[in-house]
């Protein structure tokens, strides 16, 4: 029997680490207004919450595909009869796919130009080159997702 994805520990893994990040973003914010409250700044906090949101975003694009929970604009595709939405919705996919994969090469590209760069954060010296490393994973990852699903539409339709 095949397990639903929400049952999988590498889906666990990716709710609870983008969730963490989500969560760490908030506590640092909280933390940088209570220092300007009371004169003691958390210098820095916009970069460590940029950088916790960077891999928040990824995971939590990953899980919407997963789910496919992506946002759709309806008023189209609900006037659509049965063969026309089955139509628009291969074409959607099909898009999102050629989407994240142009997404995934500019990331990659980014990626294997800067490798040797030592790119960092100006105050806590953050490296980015994992934080990239995380988006060109998530990038791929949704694109092949993107594909399964249109695979998976075209043979409902065969």
């Amino acid at each position: 029997m095949k397990q639903a994805p929400e049952h999988s520990l590498l889906y666990r893994a990716l709710v609870v680490v983008g969730g963490s990040a989500l969560l760490a973003a908030m506590v640092i914010d909280v933390l940088a207004v209570i220092g300007r409250a009371t004169q003691i700044p958390l210098l820095g906090s916009i970069e460590l919450v940029q950088y916790v949101v960077g891999i928040a975003g990824a995971l939590a694009m990953v899980v919407a595909t997963i789910h496919n929970r992506h946002a759709v604009v309806m008023i189209l595709f609900s006037r659509l009869g049965d063969s026309g939405k089955a139509i628009a919705g291969s074409i959607n996919y099909l898009c999102s796919v050629l989407f994240f994969l142009a997404l995934f090469a500019g990331s990659l590209w980014l990626l294997t130009d800067l490798w040797s760069g030592f790119e960092e954060s100006e105050f806590w010296h953050l490296q980015y080159r994992p934080l990239r490393i995380v988006l060109v994973g998530a990038m791929f990852v949704v694109a092949c997702l993107f594909l399964k699903q249109a695979i998976q539409i075209a043979r409902r339709q065969a």
